[in-house]
C-alpha cells in the first residue's frame, strides 16, 4: 500500500540541473530502506519556480524541497520518508534568506509565489505524471471531450467559447469562439485544426511546459475544436529542440489513440478525430501562422498575404483553425466548469488567466499563471519576490521581439490586451523580462532587434532590409558615432516597417524600438548628444577611472589588465591609459576597494 508519494520535477528546466539523476538515487534509496513499496516516485512537470530546482515534493504532507541533490536522497529517505522528521535545511524559504525566521515545512501551494496565483492552462503541470494516460483521466480528464460529444452540438460547443470570452494567448488576442465560427460556417471535404507550439521568443517557455507537464490537454481541446468546427486532422506544430515535450506529446497521443480517444467513432458518437505531429527547424517566422502552415506543408516556412485567411484556405488550402498551446489548455476546463466560471477572472475585455514565463532580474523566475487585470506591481514584488540585489526595477519588457517595455512610472498598469495596447506594448504569447536600472534601453532595443534581423523569412523588403537599416542605426547610436537626426529617422524608419510588412513578425519588430523611444528617449538623447551610456552598458561610450582616494596601490588592477593600460607603483594611486583601455572591465572584477569605477 502507497502512504507516501515523491513528486520530482521532470520539466526541462529541473532535467537540465539533474532531476533524473534523483529519480534513480530515491529508487535505489527507498530499496536500501525497504519503502519501495509504501513509498511511489511521480516525475511531473514543471512546478513553475523554476530557480529553485531540482525540485521535490513529499505528499500527503507536501513538504516543498528545492535545491535538491543527489547527495541529499539518502538524508531525505532516511530522515523524512521512513522517521518523519523534516530536512530543514533543504526547505524552502518562503520569506527570503535575509529574514533570520525559524524555517518551516511550507506547501508549495502556501507559498507567497502561489497564494495570488490562479491555475486554469497549467492545473496537472507539476500535479501528474504527464505520461499516465490515467492520472490524466483521475483529473477529469477527457470529461469534457466526452461531454461535448454525447451532449452538445457544434454550435453549442462555440457559442459556450464566445460566452467565456476566451481570445487568443498566442499574442493577437483575438477572440476563440469567434475564430472557430468562422472555421465551422465553411464547407469543405476536409477541415483542419492546428495547434501552434512553436514558441520561439527569447526567454518564453510556457506552451512548452505545458507540453511537458500535461499533454492530454491539448490533444482533448484540439479534438473538441475539430468537433466544433468540423474537422477530423489535426496537426500539432511543435520545435524540434524541445525533446521532451516532444517525447510526451508522441506518448500521449499513442495512448490516446489505444484508449479510443483519438481516431475513429469516438465515444461512439461517429465523430473521426486524428492527430499528427510536425517538428519545426526553429525559425522564429514559424509562430506567424501562414507561415507555420506553410512548413506543415513541406515548404519553406514563409507567410502568406491575408486574406484569404485560414478559416477559408489555410493548410493544404483547406478551412482551418489554429491556436496555440495556452488557448488550448483552457478549453476543457470551460467545457465543464462553464463560460460563467472562466469569464468571472480577468477584467471586462479580457477574460480567464494568463501564463507569463517570469525572467530577468527576478528573485522568483519561472512560470506564473494569473487573473486578467492583475497589475505588474503585484507580479514583481509579491509573486516575482522582487529585485535581486536591492537594485531598483526599471521596465519589464512583454511579447519578446514583437512586444514593448512597461517602464517603472507604470508599474501599477493592470495586464490585459487593452491596457498594454494603450501604452504601446502588447501581450504577446507571455514572456515578462525584469530589467532593474543596471539595463541600457537603447542596448535592450538593439538585442531584440538583433533577433528579428537574423529571423526574417526574407520575403518582404520591408523587413528584410529595413529592419537592418534599423540595426545599423542602432549600432551608430551605442558606439559613440549617432545623431539627433539618426533618432528622428531611426523613429520613422520603425513606423514604415510596422506599416508595409507582409506579417506579424515584420509588423512588430519595431515594437522595442518604439517603446524605448517613446518611454526612455532621454537615454537616446544621451548617448548621441554627451556620448554616454547612462546605465554603463555600452563599452564605446565607458571609460574606466580609478579614484586616487580609494586606490591603496596593491597592483591588482595592473596584473589582471590584458593590454597593460594601468600603470603605476606600489602603495601608490594607479592610472588608466583611456587610449589603450579596451573596456573589458577584468580590472573593476578585481579591485577589492571599490575603486575603480565607470563613467
Amino acid at each position: 500500500m502507497i502512504r507516501s508519494q515523491v513528486l520530482i520535477c521532470g520539466g526541462t528546466g529541473c532535467t537540465s540541473s539533474g532531476s533524473a539523476g534523483l529519480i534513480t538515487a530515491f529508487e535505489d534509496e527507498l530499496q536500501k530502506n525497504g519503502l519501495g513499496e509504501e513509498v511511489k516516485i511521480v516525475k511531473t512537470g514543471c512546478f513553475g519556480l523554476c530557480a529553485l530546482g531540482p525540485v521535490v515534493i513529499i505528499y500527503p504532507d507536501g513538504t516543498f524541497y528545492s535545491h535538491v541533490q543527489k547527495g541529499d536522497v539518502s538524508e531525505i529517505v532516511s530522515e523524512h520518508l521512513l522517521k518523519g522528521r523534516v530536512v530543514e535545511r533543504l526547505v524552502y524559504n518562503d520569506v527570503g534568506d535575509d529574514v533570520k525566521e525559524e524555517v518551516k515545512a511550507v506547501a508549495l501551494s502556501d507559498t507567497v509565489f502561489y497564494k495570488s496565483q490562479k491555475r486554469v492552462a497549467l492545473r496537472n503541470c507539476g500535479v501528474i505524471n504527464p505520461e499516465s494516460i490515467d492520472e490524466y483521466i483521475a483529473m477529469d480528464g477527457y470529461a469534457a471531450l466526452g461531454k461535448v460529444l454525447t451532449e452538445m452540438t457544434p454550435a453549442d460547443v462555440i457559442q459556450v467559447m464566445k460566452d467565456s470570452g476566451l481570445r487568443g494567448r498566442g499574442g493577437g488576442g483575438f477572440p476563440t469562439g469567434l475564430k472557430w465560427s468562422f472555421t465551422a460556417a465553411n464547407d469543405a471535404d476536409q477541415k483542419y485544426v492546428v495547434c501552434n507550439a512553436d514558441e520561439g521568443d527569447p526567454g518564453a517557455f510556457m506552451d512548452r511546459s505545458v507540453l511537458e507537464g500535461d499533454p492530454h490537454c491539448i490533444i482533448e481541446a484540439m479534438t473538441i475544436c475539430g468537433y466544433a468546427t468540423g474537422a477530423t486532422e489535426g496537426y500539432v506544430y511543435v520545435r524540434a529542440e524541445y525533446p521532451i515535450a516532444v517525447k510526451r506529446l508522441e506518448l500521449a497521443i499513442s495512448q490516446a489513440k489505444e484508449y479510443g480517444l483519438l481516431g475513429k467513432n469516438i465515444f461512439d458518437s461517429g465523430f473521426d478525430f486524428d492527430l499528427h505531429i510536425r517538428l519545426g527547424a526553429g525559425a522564429f517566422v514559424c509562430g506567424e501562422e501562414t507561415a507555420l502552415m506553410t512548413s506543415i506543408e513541406g515548404n519553406r516556412g514563409e507567410p502568406r498575404p491575408r486574406p484569404p485567411y485560414p478559416a477559408v484556405k489555410g493548410l493544404f488550402a483547406k478551412p482551418t483553425t489554429e491556436n496555440n498551446v495556452e488557448t488550448f489548455a483552457n478549453v476543457p476546463q470551460i467545457i465543464l466548469k462553464g463560460a460563467e466560471w472562466f469569464a468571472s477572472m480577468g477584467t471586462e475585455r479580457s477574460k480567464g488567466t494568463k501564463v507569463f514565463a517570469l525572467g530577468g532580474n527576478i528573485k522568483n523566475t519561472g512560470l506564473v499563471e494569473i487573473p486578467m487585470g492583475t497589475t505588474l506591481r503585484h507580479i514583481i514584488e509579491d509573486i516575482g519576490g522582487g529585485i535581486p540585489g536591492g537594485k531598483k526595477f526599471k521596465a519589464a519588457q512583454t511579447g519578446g521581439p514583437s512586444g514593448g517595455c512597461i517602464p517603472a512610472a507604470l508599474i501599477d498598469t493592470e495586464i490585459d490586451y487593452d491596457n498594454l495596447t494603450a501604452i504601446g506594448c502588447m501581450m504577446g504569447s507571455g514572456g515578462l523580462i525584469v530589467m532593474d536600472e543596471s539595463k541600457c534601453m537603447v542596448d535592450i532595443a538593439k538585442f531584440f532587434l538583433d533577433f528579428t534581423v537574423d529571423e526574417s523569412c526574407g520575403k518582404c523588403t520591408p523587413c528584410r532590409i529595413g529592419t537592418v537599416r534599423m540595426k545599423e542605426l542602432l549600432e551608430k547610436i551605442t558606439s559613440g558615432n549617432g545623431t539627433l537626426e539618426d533618432i528622428d529617422r531611426l523613429e520613422e524608419l520603425a513606423y514604415y516597417i510596422k506599416a508595409n510588412s507582409l506579417c506579424g513578425l515584420g509588423q512588430t519588430a519595431p515594437n522595442p524600438v518604439l517603446a524605448t523611444l517613446k518611454f526612455f528617449r532621454d537615454e537616446y538623447v544621451a548617448h548621441v548628444v554627451e556620448k554616454k551610456c547612462p546605465a554603463g552598458v555600452c563599452k564605446n561610450l565607458l571609460q574606466y577611472k580609478i579614484l586616487a582616494d580609494k586606490c591603496k596601490g596593491c597592483t591588482a588592477c595592473a596584473r589582471v589588465c590584458p593590454v597593460g593600460a594601468i600603470t603605476g607603483t606600489v602603495k601608490q594611486p594607479h592610472s588608466i591609459d583611456p587610449d589603450k583601455c579596451i573596456k573589458c572591465g577584468s580590472c573593476q572584477q578585481k579591485c577589492k576597494f571599490g575603486a575603480i569605477i565607470k563613467e
